[in-house]
């Protein structure tokens, strides 16, 4: 039962943008934090940000603060990362995270992962 599902990913040139969505459904819809990560090739996955259900409450890792915006999407249960002034660092495989508070989906605490989606950003 695949429970949260992404979209959005390709490939793009340094300072375009991009914009990931994540649904959410099954036992993803229980936990009121939603987040990102992202694993770069040879490196481990990491934070890069996250926000409830609700909309409210934001994190951000510090690489992509004001250049990336976390958000609730329009449609139900979809959670948007948009990504702007993009960078060749940020080539990632980017990960859709549901946990039981935007703490715990920073400190990747028994979280539900979805399958992830290739970003990379190249000349």
């Amino acid at each position: 039962q695949v429970q949260l599902v992404e979209s959005g990913g390709g490939l793009v040139q340094p300072g375009d943008s991009l914009r990931l969505s994540c649904v959410g459904s099954g036992r993803a819809l229980s936990r009121p934090g939603m987040g990102w990560f992202r694993q770069a090739p040879g490196k481990s996955r990491e934070f890069v940000a996250a926000i409830a259900w609700h909309g409210y409450g934001a994190d951000y890792a510090d690489a992509v603060e004001g250049r990336f915006t976390i958000s609730k999407g329009s449609a139900e249960n979809t959670v948007i990362l948009q990504m702007d002034s993009l960078r060749p660092e940020d080539t990632a495989v980017y990960y859709c995270a549901a946990g039981d508070n935007v703490a715990a989906v920073r400190n990747s605490l028994n979280l539900i992962w979805g399958q992830g989606i290739q970003v990379t950003v190249s000349s």
